[in-house]
């Protein structure tokens, strides 16, 4: 059902005004959302000075949340997918999110030029699953493809403290954090990702477990240690 929704209201909107619609939607309704509470609990995380980084920032609905909840500190926004960006780009401007700055490239573990893919599912697209072509990435292969540069984060904000990390880029974390790691050893940034179990999970929790990080998860309002054996969780904040 939620499908068919989608379906018709990208039908009569045209595809970037649903977009739109759908980004001003969940940025009113973000707080009272249940599964939402993980990336708040990040938010509140944050103490130390430095930027934000939104990775993965989509249609800017966490990119509103961050600018808003740290007023006086630049958020970067990295999206690489060309209709995703053009909303995000309009949002900041309409919302007047001036400590905001955007990025319009996928992030690795170096710089080149590869191809993600906005999967389709039936005539559906779904933009929040759009991901990089790679063969460790096993879902959501069928839809329309784009070639987009890849940097590394490091890179991105060479020169600048960086004090928290949201990163949701659909199974390609680990390259990402693999090109982030002066950035994580060096200003030990609060890391929030949203990770599927599977192999690029394991090298998430791996990699970060030998810069030192600890897995968190939201139980009860509160941040436990992550136990795998009682915690089911795609969300994690590492510390």
């Amino acid at each position: 059902m939620k499908n068919f929704i989608k379906l018709v209201l990208q039908k009569l909107l045209g595809y970037e005004r649903y977009l739109r619609v759908f980004s001003n939607y969940k940025i009113k309704t973000l707080k009272s959302d249940e599964k939402e509470k993980d990336f708040f609990a990040f938010v509140n995380s944050i103490s130390k000075e430095g930027i934000i980084l939104d990775v993965g920032a989509n249609i800017g609905i966490m990119t509103y949340h961050l600018s808003k909840s740290f007023p006086n500190r630049k958020v970067i926004g990295i999206e690489p997918m060309p209709n995703n960006f053009k909303v995000l780009q309009d949002l900041v401007l309409q919302k007047k999110l001036n400590n905001v700055e955007l990025y319009q490239n996928a992030v690795g573990e170096g710089e080149s030029t590869i191809e993600m893919i906005l999967p389709m599912d039936g005539k559906v697209k779904m933009q929040g699953l759009a991901h990089v072509v790679h063969d460790t990435i096993k879902e959501w292969n069928e839809g329309e493809t784009f070639t987009v540069q890849c940097l590394t984060l490091d890179d991105i904000v060479a020169g600048e403290t960086v004090a928290g990390i949201k990163m949701d880029i659909e199974n390609f974390e680990y390259f990402a954090l693999k090109g982030a790691r002066h950035i994580l050893t060096t200003h030990k940034p609060i890391v929030y990702l949203e990770l599927w179990e599977n192999e690029n999970r394991d090298n998430c929790f791996e990699l970060l477990r030998t810069l030192g990080y600890h897995a968190y998860v939201l139980v009860d309002g509160k941040l436990n240690p992550y136990d795998p054996a009682s915690h089911k969780k795609q969300n994690f904040i590492f510390k």
